[in-house]
């Protein structure tokens, strides 16, 4: 939460970099044990299904983080960047996520595409979201929750459980800058 780079943030209580929340807490490490809590209660349920849409995705960003946030399952009004790297302006993430979701029709994210070629595709598309970050926080679990369900569809399951973030979020980051080889190798640790 506090690692965005984000100023005048009104999704965030005034003078804290503290994000407004449904149980009103105001202190940051409190609020993500919180968060971390809800949203792993609410992983353990059935994910929304749906046809592999934005709007879907909009769905699983809603079941995660209902719990927690006002604004779950919908779109980030603010601008923002982590380490320095500027995620998709808040004007053009409806245009960016269709781009990016038109790559789900391609045959190796289908049922029946070889394993190295839904490793290469889901690789890049994760990339790709993760570059817009349509969400003001929660990105990294819808993500993964959404990546969990391509894989099933695609015949390719991948078992979250196995993530190793010592290793993911290094593989995200480089990701971000288009070298895809570490990210593609941490899904294949979880298939």
């Amino acid at each position: 939460m506090s690692g965005y780079d984000v100023f005048d943030d009104p999704y965030c209580y005034k003078g804290t970099s503290v994000l407004k929340n449904r149980a009103r807490i105001r202190e940051g490490k409190t609020l993500e044990a919180f968060e971390l809590e809800m949203s792993t209660l609410r992983s353990e349920e059935p994910l929304p299904d749906g046809s592999f849409t934005p709007a879907h995705y909009k769905r699983i960003h809603h079941h995660l983080f209902q719990d927690v946030y006002t604004w779950a399952g919908k779109y980030r009004t603010v601008r923002t960047s982590k380490g320095g790297n500027p995620f998709a302006y808040p004007e053009y993430i409806s245009s960016y996520i269709d781009e990016v979701f038109g790559k789900l029709a391609l045959p190796a994210l289908q049922l029946g595409s070889s394993e190295a070629d839904f490793l290469d595709a889901a690789a890049d598309f994760l990339a790709e979201l993760n570059a817009i970050h349509p969400f003001r926080e929660g990105n990294g679990r819808s993500q993964l929750s959404f990546m969990y369900l391509l894989g099933q569809r695609a015949g390719h399951p991948l078992e979250l459980k196995r993530i190793d973030r010592e290793s993911f979020l290094p593989a995200m980051i480089a990701s971000f800058d288009r070298d895809l080889a570490p990210l593609r190798a941490e899904l294949q640790k979880l298939l």
